[in-house]
C-alpha cells in the first residue's frame, strides 16, 4: 500500500548511504511522485527528513528535481515570449546571454543561494558599459560601469525566471527574495585640494619614483597613459598615443582592436577615442623631472618597476593610495581624482573649456580638436604653467 502525502521511511541503501524517501502529492499526469534524499549519516538523513516535512507541510508541495538555470532560462524565455512584447522579451534574452548565464548558468536552479545573487550583483557592479573594455584584468579607472539601473533590470529578470520556476513546482522558493535589490549607483569622485596638492607634490619629488608621480600630478593624464609612456614619446609634449592595459585572453580582443605586446599580459593599446590621442605640453618643473628620470636613455619605456619590468596598472593604484597615507593626505582620492583636480584648478585660473578639453582628453562635448597637431600647445602651455604658478611649486 502506498504511503500517504508526507509521511517519509528511512533505510540504509545497498550503496551504505542512508537514503529519505517522502511521498508527494501526485503530479499533474496522476502518477506518483516522491522525494528522494540519501546521505552519509543517519543524523544528516533525518534532518533532511525533517527539513522536507517542513516545507511540505508550509508550501504543501516540495521540489523533486531542478535542472541547470541556463536550460530552465530557455524554457522560461519561450514561455515570455507568448506574453510580452518582443522588445521586452529582447532585454530578457540579453540579460540572460550577456550577464546572469555566463555567471550563473551552470548551477541548478536548487543549488542557487543568496549569496550567488549577491555576487552576482558585485560582479555586475564592476563590469564595463563598454564591451570592449570586458576583456581586461584591470579596466581604466574612469571607464563606464554597468548602471544600476540596468543591473536593476538583471537582477529582476533573474528573479522572475526563478519566480516562474517555483510556479512550476521545479524549486520550493526564489532566492532573490532573500536579497536586497541592487541599490543606485552614487557616484562620487573625490579630488585633492589646493593645500592636499602641495603637500602631496612636496613629498614625491623627494622619492625614488617621484617622476611617475610628479607626471600624474602636472600632466591631469589618465593612469594607463602615464604607466604606457615610452621615452622617444617625451619631448616638450607627451604623445600619449599608447596606454598600458593588461589584457586577459589577447586572442578575445576584436580583429581592430590595435595593440603592441610589452610583457606576459601586459600590453600597449591604442586610446579608446579620438580625444583620447593627444599631445598636452610638459611645463617647464616636469620636464627637469623627467629629463633628469631619463637621463640618457633614447627608448624604453618612462616609467618602470625596481626590476625593469613593465608597471601593473592595478599595482600603481594601490600604490597611490599608500603615497597619500604616507604624504598625510585623504587616502579616499583615487589615481583617477588627480584628473579632476586637474580640470579644477584650470577652471579657476580661467582656462577656456576648449582648452580644457585638449589637455585632458575628454571627448563628452562636440569640441573640435587638433591632437594630430600641435596648434594649441602655446595655450594648453599656458594654463598648465598657470597651475604651476597658483600653486606655488618649487622650479626644481
Amino acid at each position: 500500500m502506498a504511503r500517504g502525502k508526507g509521511e517519509g521511511s528511512i533505510f540504509k541503501n545497498p550503496q551504505g548511504l542512508w537514503e529519505v524517501r517522502v511521498e508527494l502529492p501526485p503530479g499533474l499526469d496522476g502518477k506518483r511522485r516522491r522525494k528522494v534524499v540519501r546521505r552519509k549519516s543517519k543524523q544528516e538523513a533525518l534532518s533532511e527528513l525533517r527539513k522536507i516535512k517542513g516545507e511540505l507541510s508550509k508550501s504543501h508541495d516540495v521540489a523533486t528535481s531542478s535542472i541547470t538555470l541556463e536550460r530552465w532560462s530557455e524554457q522560461w524565455l519561450a514561455d515570455v515570449r507568448k506574453k510580452r512584447s518582443p522588445s521586452t522579451v529582447n532585454g530578457y534574452v540579453i540579460a540572460f546571454r550577456e550577464y546572469i548565464n555566463p555567471l550563473l548558468g551552470r548551477r541548478r536552479l536548487d543549488k542557487i543561494t543568496p549569496s550567488d545573487v549577491r555576487r552576482m550583483h558585485e560582479v555586475l557592479f564592476e563590469t564595463p558599459k563598454d564591451k570592449k573594455l570586458r576583456f581586461l584584468s584591470d579596466p581604466p579607472e574612469d571607464a563606464e560601469m554597468l548602471s544600476s539601473t540596468y543591473i536593476l533590470l538583471i537582477h529582476n529578470t533573474l528573479s522572475g525566471a526563478l519566480k516562474g520556476a517555483v510556479r512550476e513546482g521545479i524549486i520550493a522558493s526564489n532566492v532573490c527574495e532573500r536579497v536586497d535589490r541592487p541599490q543606485k549607483r552614487v557616484a562620487k569622485e573625490v579630488a585633492l585640494t589646493i593645500d592636499e596638492y602641495r603637500r602631496v607634490f612636496a613629498y614625491v619629488v623627494t622619492r625614488p619614483d617621484g617622476a611617475l608621480w610628479a607626471t600624474y600630478l602636472l600632466t591631469g593624464a589618465r593612469r594607463n597613459e602615464v604607466i604606457g609612456l615610452e621615452v622617444d614619446r617625451v619631448s616638450d609634449v607627451l604623445d600619449i598615443s599608447w596606454q598600458m592595459q593588461r589584457i586577459k585572453d589577447i586572442s578575445q580582443v576584436p580583429e581592430s582592436f590595435e595593440y603592441r605586446h610589452v610583457e606576459k599580459s601586459l600590453y600597449l593599446t591604442r586610446p579608446k577615442s579620438q580625444a583620447g590621442w593627444r599631445t598636452p605640453p610638459v611645463v617647464d618643473v616636469l620636464k627637469a623631472i623627467l629629463d633628469r628620470h631619463i637621463g640618457d636613455r633614447t627608448s624604453g619605456l618612462v616609467f618602470t618597476d625596481p626590476n625593469g619590468g613593465a608597471l601593473d596598472p592595478a599595482e600603481v593604484s594601490k600604490q597611490w593610495r599608500q603615497l597619500l597615507i604616507d604624504a598625510g593626505v585623504n587616502g579616499d582620492v583615487k589615481l583617477h581624482g588627480v584628473r579632476h583636480t586637474t580640470v579644477d584648478f584650470l577652471y579657476e585660473i580661467g582656462t577656456s573649456e576648449h582648452i580644457i578639453m585638449q589637455l585632458v582628453g575628454h571627448s563628452t562635448r562636440g569640441v573640435t580638436r587638433g591632437y594630430k597637431t600641435r596648434g594649441n600647445v602655446g595655450e594648453m602651455k599656458k594654463s598648465m604653467e598657470g597651475i604651476v604658478a597658483m600653486l606655488q611649486l618649487p622650479q626644481k
